[in-house]
């Protein structure tokens, strides 16, 4: 059999389940590590709740994944989670699902596991969205996921300092309220509302244009170009504010 028969036989069970994105749609790539607790608590043991090591490991890893062919106007990182904003006119590889879940899990394990020193992988599946609501909805979402992960966050370790084994403080948790958790915390010394704001809502990057200062080689004349570069921002709005400041970045 020919080469080209062979191939033309073959390549069919390979994307007999293609599936496509549809033109207009939005494109959210939801990115999550995979074991990360045993990988950052029990292997690396980085700080508990938080490391800020790790912290600028995912940074980096989100940067990455902005530079490496898609045409993503927004990264969002907590925890151990990566969600990233496609342009609504992104085209590459025909909106396959299947590349783009399987080139950004492993363009985020390649990159995060450079940086730590040792093997981490990530997963990844796409949400299809439909309307700008429901991209705002979704960040609001994830942004919100992230204060009450670090208001549980801070409540499990500080009863497992103060002696309580991981069950105990697991169940103690269960029977606290919000306020209650936050007059927990206060109690021992630690004001919630004070605590970075990185923690509590998570971690933006976009894009920003800037001008860089230059020479021309012919007239050997001082120019200014503009360039583009991510701004990574440690101090996310909070609530409808931020709501406006994901509705920005989709009317650019």
């Amino acid at each position: 059999m020919k080469f080209d028969d062979l191939d033309a036989k073959m390549r069919v069970f390979e994307t007999a389940s293609d599936t496509c994105v549809l033109p207009g749609l939005y494109m959210v790539a939801r990115i999550d590590g995979r074991s990360f607790t045993r990988l950052t608590k029990e292997v690396h043991n980085f700080e508990a709740p938080y490391d800020v090591r790790f912290r600028d490991y995912m940074v980096a890893t989100v940067e990455h994944l902005m530079q490496c062919g898609f045409r993503v106007i927004y990264g969002y990182t907590q925890s151990d989670e990566i969600s990233l904003l496609f342009h609504q006119d992104e085209t590459a590889f025909e909106r396959k699902l299947r590349k783009y879940n399987s080139i950004l899990a492993g363009e985020a394990s390649a990159k995060f596991s450079l940086l730590l020193g040792d093997l981490a992988a990530f997963d990844c599946r796409i949400s299809q969205l439909p309307s700008e609501n429901l991209v705002i909805d979704y960040f609001r979402w994830r942004n919100e996921d992230a204060h009450r992960n670090a208001l549980n966050a801070h409540c499990y370790w500080l009863l497992r300092k103060q002696g309580q084994t991981v069950d105990q403080a697991t169940k103690a948790l269960l029977k606290l309220s919000v306020a209650a958790k936050n007059e927990f915390l206060f109690q021992n010394d630690i004001n919630f509302n004070n605590l970075p704001n990185w923690q509590k809502r998570g971690i933006g990057l976009y894009w920003e244009t800037y001008n860089k200062p230059g020479l021309n080689p012919k007239t050997n004349e001082a120019v200014v170009t503009q360039r583009r570069r991510t701004r990574v921002d440690f101090d996310l709005p909070m609530k409808e504010a931020y709501d406006d400041f994901i509705r920005s970045l989709l009317k650019d």
